[in-house]
């Protein structure tokens, strides 16, 4: 498996001593982040946290389009030279990876490996491109779940992409539920996508996780999206406060 193996942000676990060299940064898109959270024009509207996202481009274009969006990452204690560096060293191997397992994606979103490298390079790009006035602007904080320097309901919509349940064999039920209820105090709702773990099965933590949560007083829903690229991830959660 490679996508689910190149996260797009320094996590699962992390080291004791976070290092660059251990980050394999890999960016999605922020048409990609429209379908894998079922956004909608209202919810670009509300104030968004993206807890992991790394190199994407989500924070880059929705701040463009006049969005109110902070991402949250230990990869940003780092500067966008570092980071293009260790882009420009890890994104070869990614794409051979691709190639060898090509047979474990749906080829529906990206016709090819080709196309999918492309578009993930261009959405680093543009995070980089944006990068370094957007940390100065405190668009992009240095921090990691389950604890986060925000104030509560600081945010309407927090979403989570590729690293909660996908690292469900590093990351057990607890923190799980401790990243959520984080997530949870500091915004009104929670998204989290994909529901699946590295080996394309559903999460070893689901049932439990949403068990407690519900008993914690939390309106927790599995919600269909028009997204899928790993196998039989085309799901998100959905966590609210009741």
């Amino acid at each position: 498996m490679l996508e689910q193996c190149t996260p797009a942000r320094a996590d699962a676990p992390l080291p004791v001593s976070f290092e660059l060299q251990d980050v394999v940064p890999w960016g999605r898109s922020f048409g990609e982040y429209l379908r894998m959270f079922a956004l909608t024009e209202a919810d670009l509207g509300r104030r968004i946290l993206g807890a992991g996202d790394g190199p994407a481009s989500f924070n880059a274009v929705a701040s463009r389009h006049g969005c109110r969006a902070v991402s949250a990452d230990p990869l940003y204690r780092f500067t966008a030279g570092q980071i293009a560096g260790r882009i420009g060293e890890t994104a070869p191997v990614v794409a051979e990876q691709l190639r060898r397992n090509a047979s474990d994606f749906v080829w529906t979103h990206f016709e090819s490996v080709e196309e999918l490298v492309e578009a993930r390079l261009e959405a680093m790009n543009e995070f980089l491109g944006d990068y370094p006035s957007g940390r100065e602007a405190g668009r992009y904080v240095d921090a990691a779940l389950p604890e986060l320097p925000f104030r509560d309901d600081s945010f309407d919509l927090a979403l989570c992409s590729h690293l909660l349940f996908l690292y469900s064999e590093q990351h057990d039920a607890d923190y799980h539920v401790a990243a959520l209820a984080e997530l949870a105090r500091v915004a009104a709702e929670v998204r989290v996508f994909p529901l699946l773990e590295l080996a394309a099965v559903p999460s070893r933590h689901l049932e439990r996780v949403t068990a407690l949560l519900r008993d914690s007083g939390y309106d927790v829903e599995r919600v269909p999206v028009e997204y899928e690229f790993q196998k039989g991830a085309n799901e998100m959660l959905r966590v609210r406060r009741r």
